[in-house]
């Protein structure tokens, strides 16, 4: 619990730029207003755009907002905040974000373009299950990007964690082949793949990233797959544009938001929770393992809109 109470706080403080980005416009509004009328909706429905959340979350938070004002016969903007901080929350609401592959035999993906911190987010990952009392072994099969894979071995013997790795240029699909055998052989729990985030180059990715699934289908046919996006939080619109890209060549079933505490667009987890209907799994704060959490949705818009 200790942890968990840690983690808000710290979430509380990472989300700061993006409480004085959209927060405070909001609260602005809600004060400002003495009618609800179409003027103070509009200008609510610029804040959340310019917050990040997505022309269509906000649309839809907007309308909700309305409704709720109808129903309960609303006559205070003032009133409105705890309203609105409702429809977020149920836009965001995907059903049971899953963790079912922590509790399974299973293979990871993590994807991403190259920048967003991903070979450090595996090293958390893998650090993060370690102390579960998990027994992870990493796939180093990043083998596009000369650095990755001694990155990658640094965060291994940090997590205390096998790495399996190949050679610079060799083939990603032969790394994963040898990571499942070890994985086998070491009865390992998780077994935590690198991948090169090459998204301009869509074709090839999408043919290396089957030629992997071909290898684990065949060699591993019992382990459960998850495919987790990287996305930094700083890049807003453009996260949500490359989850729909990275969407369209793999199969995702979660994302990991990173940098969130550098960011005044933290808004950016409600639309692709929202708008791709793809849950936000874990949530990273900062340079530590620690820094790296599950994502909860209630937790992270009350975090947004703490007040002392």
């Amino acid at each position: 619990m200790e942890e968990k109470k840690g983690f808000f706080k710290r979430l509380v403080s990472g989300l700061a730029k993006t409480r004085d980005n959209v927060v405070s416009g909001m609260d602005s509004i809600f004060h400002g207003f003495s009618n609800i009328d179409e003027e103070f909706y509009e200008e609510l429905e610029e804040t959340l755009i310019m917050g990040d959340l997505g022309v269509n979350t906000t649309m839809n938070i907007i309308e909700d907002l309305k409704k709720k004002v109808k129903e309960n016969h609303i006559k205070e903007p003032v009133q409105c905040r705890q309203l609105l901080i409702d429809s977020i929350k149920e836009q965001m609401d995907v059903g049971d974000t899953a963790y079912e592959f922590e509790n399974k035999t299973s293979v990871v993906f993590v994807i991403g373009v190259n920048g967003v911190g991903k070979t450090t987010t595996i090293g958390k990952l893998a650090g993060k299950l370690h102390d579960e009392h998990k027994k992870v072994i990493l796939a180093a099969a990043d083998t596009f990007r000369a650095a990755a894979g001694e990155q990658l071995k640094e965060w291994a013997s940090r997590a205390q964690c096998d790495m399996i790795g190949g050679q610079e240029g060799s083939d990603p699909a032969a790394v994963i082949y040898d990571a499942v055998a070890a994985a086998k052989a070491r009865k390992a729990d998780i077994l935590l793949c690198d991948t090169a985030g090459r998204l301009h180059n869509k074709k090839n990715l999408m043919e290396e990233l089957k030629k992997i699934n071909r290898v684990i289908d065949r060699e591993y046919p019992e382990a459960y797959k998850e495919t987790l996006v990287v996305l930094d939080a700083t890049t807003g619109q453009n996260a949500l544009a490359q989850a729909k890209e990275f969407n369209e060549v793999s199969d995702i079933t979660g994302v990991i938001l990173t940098k969130m505490d550098g960011t005044a667009k933290g808004g950016i987890a409600v639309a692709i929770q929202a708008e791709l209907g793809i849950p936000v799994k874990y949530i990273g704060v900062g340079e530590k393992i620690e820094d790296l959490q599950k994502f909860d949705s209630d937790e992270f818009v009350n975090a947004l809109f703490y007040t002392e």
